[in-house]
């Protein structure tokens, strides 16, 4: 009885050093730290610039790779390193909207990472996008006048 009270003790300890170590491991590798996750635009001008950026840091021990960013639609395209971004240094994702398309904006952005924080993060964008410019060309109707 007390080899089978001791075994369980020792297997109890063994899984809590491990739980330890694998808490630990996640506190120590790459994280990531948005200075802001939503960009709003506010009104913007029909085919007017569409591009915002959100500045992140790598506030972990180990470098960060952003594996993908994806768009929750094809009018929303990111731009992001392709390289590894060191602990402690900083980097941009770009996103670029589809000014020429009125009405509101609300699309988000997916990015994954190796980051132990947060592996897979959303960052938005919104806003509203102003009505498509008539040509200032006067509409002639009817004929030629006599």
């Amino acid at each position: 009885m007390k080899k089978a009270l001791f075994s369980l003790l020792l297997v109890f300890a063994a899984s809590a050093l491990t739980n330890s170590a694998v808490a630990q491991e996640v506190k120590n590798g790459a994280q990531i730290e948005f200075q802001k996750e939503t960009h709003d635009y506010g009104t913007v001008k029909y085919a007017g610039d569409g591009t915002c950026e959100f500045k992140f840091t790598n506030t972990g021990n180990a470098p960060l790779i952003i594996s993908n960013a994806k768009g929750s639609c094809g009018c929303t395209v990111p731009d992001w390193p392709r390289d590894p971004v060191m602990p402690g240094k900083s980097a941009v994702i770009k996103v670029k909207y589809d000014t020429k398309r009125p009405g509101a904006i609300n699309k988000s952005v997916t990015i994954t990472s190796n980051a132990g924080n947060s592996p897979t993060k959303v960052i938005r964008i919104k806003g509203n996008v102003g009505a498509k410019p008539t040509s200032g060309v006067p509409v002639q109707t009817g004929g030629p006048a006599n």
